[in-house]
Formats: C-alpha cells, structure tokens, sequence
C-alpha cells in the first residue's frame, strides 16, 4: 500500500521535529568548519577529567612512514598491498581494493571479504585478480574480490580469490546470513571494453565455503546497472541498492523478494532473473510537493516521504535503468554510493552534487526508515572551498555504523582524504589521514579510503587505501563517543 502525500503531511504535522530524529545517530549534522568549534566550559571541565578531549581522539600525528597519520596511542598494521603480498596461489594481491566487510572465521580468525575496482580487460591492470578455475565469469574482465583471513592475534595472513572475471566490483555489503554481495559499478555489455559477457551485475561471495563460489552466476533479479553497494533488511528481506551514475543521475533501488522466498546462504542464485520486484523512490515533501532530486534538501534533519515505483526493464536490455523513468517519476541523487544497515534501516551516502544537480554540496548522508518510509537527512557537508587544506570533510564515500556510536565515514574527495567519525549529536572527528603521496611533491595527490568496516568484536577498525591497494588494521584505544553535555 503506497504512502500517500496525505498520510505523510498529517504524519509530519503531528510529530513536528521529532520525525528528523530516526534512529539512534540523531541528525549526524557536519559541515567544513565543524571540527574548529570550541568547546563549552562544561565539555573542557569533563574532557580533563577524562584526560583530553572528549570529542574524538585528538590531533592526527604523522607517520614517519608516510602511509597513515592517527591519533597518539593509536597504530596500524599493513593487511595487504598489491605488489608486495602473495595469494595463497602465489600471485600478487589485487590492485585497487573497494568495499570490504568482517566475518567470523574459525579458531579466532577474521574474514575479510575485499573488493577490487577494476574495469575493462585484463591488459590495462598490472595486477589483475587471477582467473582461478571454476571461479570465473568472464576471463576478459579484470576485476572479482578476494578473501583475507587475519588469525585470531594477527600474526598470520592469507589471501585467496573469492570471484574473478567480474568488473568494477565497487562497495558491495554484506548478508544476515554471513556472505557478500559484490556489486559491478558498471553497464558494459559483451563486445564492450573487451568483454565477453553481460556486466552490472550482483554476484554472491562465501567466504567460509570455497565450493560455494564456484560457477559464478549473476543475481540478475537485482537488475543490471552501475551497481555501488547493497544492504538487507533482516526483518522483511528487501534488497537496498545505491547506483553511481549521472547523465540522468542516478537511483536508489528496493528489491521486494518474492511471496514465500526465504532468504539463506546460496539462495539469491537460485532466483529467477525476473523475481520479485526491483523497484525506484518516488519521494515527496510533508507538503506533498515532488522531490526530483535529494540535493535539493539544504538542511540537517529535513524528511521525505517515499514512495515506490516499479522499474519496467530491469535488465536494461536497449535502455538503461535510470533512463527507464521520465520527469516526475522518481527522484534521483548524485554518487549514490556507500551504503550500511543499521538502527532498522538503511545510512545511504550521496557523495557530492555540481552542475548535474539542482543544488551543490560535498556530501550527503541520508537514514532510510523501512517502517515509515521515510528518508532523513543527517549529515550535510557543504562545498569544501579548499580540498587541499587539512580540517575540512568533503566526498564521503564509504560508510559503516561504529560499536563506538555514530558512523565513521571513508572520504573520496579532492586534496586530502580521511577517515572521519560523526558523532550522535552532528559533532565531525578526524580517525585518520592518508599520507601516502601518489603524486609528486609539487602537485600532490592522495588516493581515496574505501572499505571501512570494523571487526566483529569490534576492537579493530579495517580500512583500504585504494591505490596502489593497500589494506589497514587500525587499533587503539577505542571509546564511546558520548553526546554534548
């Protein structure tokens, strides 16, 4: 039953500002300057009681290194680095590390699933992710996952593929029922950049049962397009899938599971290519007026009602999905990229706005709540007016909820990139600054951060720096990040 303008005005006029309020990470509000606030002289008291500052972990000390500046008492560990560590077949670790989630191995161990972002043949990647039999979609593509195994005291690594022959793996997330799903950020076709087969699709990784990966087959019910991430509602089984497209921007997808599909390990390839329904937002205001575009949402807290609206061809066969819809229809959002379940919905990033949108910004993090379909804003960074200088946030791409409270958030930006936590109360922290220097000393650059998740006891803090591909362990004296006051 859809919800209707009606029902959400009436809804909105009787619970006011505390339907900007959904879940338990508050509005999350940033913006270029937060991090310069000062404290009250209530927050300086307590923060000395406690030995420093409460907000966050301190001042980022540089490496000596050059890799990774964190907080004092903080360190890291080199997981992996293409060009220096071995799969267990013995080929180098993939380049370009994406999206990455934790799970619980055997014996203490942690199980990192990792994606690697490459596109097109395998002839324009030094280190391509080996085509392993029985493991392959198509051999022209480049790109696949591979599974990282840390044992219990992280003294051991292992690395193996996990899927090979697939494209552009990007964000991806992870499953109630311990797998991954690796998302292809592309629309290339057999007989384009080389490939062999159909690409822009979802594909299954198990990553504590190796047979289970084998004869890669595409979930082709979660439609063909420039897949970013996806999440899964546990308690209703929808599908939630981010895309990274513009010219028209991209969409925000729901997949609605068929009657009577119960969802499982291996399930999702037993699907019919046109099962369920996959489905675009149609979102609207407490005044009832259309949305076409999130960026327009200029303020922290603002809430939309959402509608959902059928996609007609799914698999994109002579139009591409988000071209499917005219004006009017859906409403649409630039670099939709990171997504991550949690407080009973889905934190959906948006990474930055310009010209093809209606309105400006450097980021956007919105909450889906599946119980009163709604979207609420909570985290806005304005336009970052100097990448180059350290302090600001800008281009936040992926994303994961903290055991330590609030969201830390991967920054894909221009100049410098970070790691930065935002906490319940809309308060920004730095966790760490990439120091690698990709570039030369007169015109530096530094890659991106990508897959930040946390281990499942949550003592570590895994991240990747995506060029050259390098993955992070990061420890220290983790705490709660407690509201103001």
């Amino acid at each position: 039953m859809p919800l209707t303008r009606r029902d959400f005005a009436k809804s909105s006029a009787y619970t006011g500002a505390g339907v900007a309020l959904v879940g338990s990470a508050g509005v999350l509000a940033t913006a270029p300057g937060a991090l310069a606030a000062e404290p009250t002289e209530a927050e300086a008291t307590d923060a000395a009681r406690h030995g420093g500052s409460r907000l966050g972990y301190g001042p980022l000390v540089a490496d000596p290194k050059g890799i990774l500046a964190l907080p004092a008492g903080f360190s890291y560990r080199v997981i992996t680095r293409t060009g220096q560590t071995k799969l267990e077949s013995g080929e180098s670790t993939p380049s370009n590390h994406d999206g990455t989630a934790t799970f619980r191995g055997t014996r203490g161990a942690t199980l990192l699933v990792n994606n690697h972002e490459l596109k097109g043949p395998r002839a324009d990647w030094p280190h391509p992710v080996p085509l392993i039999e029985g493991l392959v979609y198509d051999p022209a593509a480049s790109g696949g996952c591979t599974v990282v195994e840390v044992s219990k005291h992280g003294d051991h690594v292992t690395e193996w593929v996990g899927i090979a022959g697939t494209s552009t793996n990007c964000a991806g997330g992870s499953t109630p029922w311990g797998t991954w799903l690796t998302c292809e950020e592309t629309e290339d076709k057999a007989g384009k950049n080389g490939m062999t087969k159909d690409h822009g699709y979802v594909f299954e990784v198990d990553p504590l049962d190796r047979r289970a990966n084998r004869d890669p087959k595409p979930i082709k019910a979660l439609g063909r397009y420039a897949h970013e991430a996806v999440v899964v509602d546990p308690k209703r089984g929808h599908l939630y899938l981010t895309e990274d497209a513009s010219g028209p921007n991209g969409l925000f997808y729901r997949w609605v599971p068929p009657r009577g599909f119960e969802h499982g390990r291996g399930r999702l390839r037993t699907l019919a290519d046109d099962a369920g329904v996959l489905q675009a937002p149609k979102c609207f205001d407490a005044g009832g007026n259309f949305v076409d575009d999130l960026s327009r949402a200029t303020r922290t807290g603002t809430v939309y009602g959402v509608d959902w609206v059928d996609v007609p061809d799914r698999d994109a066969k002579t139009v591409s999905v988000r071209k499917q819809f005219t004006a009017g229809q859906v409403t649409r959002a630039r670099k939709l990229e990171g997504m991550w379940w949690g407080d009973g919905g889905a934190y959906i990033v948006s990474s930055y706005a310009r010209e093809e949108s209606p309105v400006a910004h450097d980021g956007q993090v919105w909450f889906y709540d599946p119980k009163r379909r709604t979207l609420t804003l909570k985290v806005l960074l304005g336009v970052n007016p100097d990448p180059a200088e350290d302090g600001a946030f800008d281009g936040p791409d992926n994303i994961t909820v903290s055991p330590y409270g609030g969201l830390v958030i991967a920054e894909d930006g221009e100049g410098v990139q970070h790691l930065f936590g935002a906490t319940d109360d809309g308060r920004t922290y730095p966790i760490a600054r990439n120091e690698l220097n990709i570039g030369t000393k007169e015109e530096p650059e530094y890659s991106e951060f990508t897959g930040v998740c946390f281990s499942p006891d949550g003592h570590t803090l895994y991240a990747n720096i995506q060029t050259p591909g390098i993955m992070l362990a990061i420890t220290g004296p983790w705490r709660r990040q407690r509201p103001r006051g």
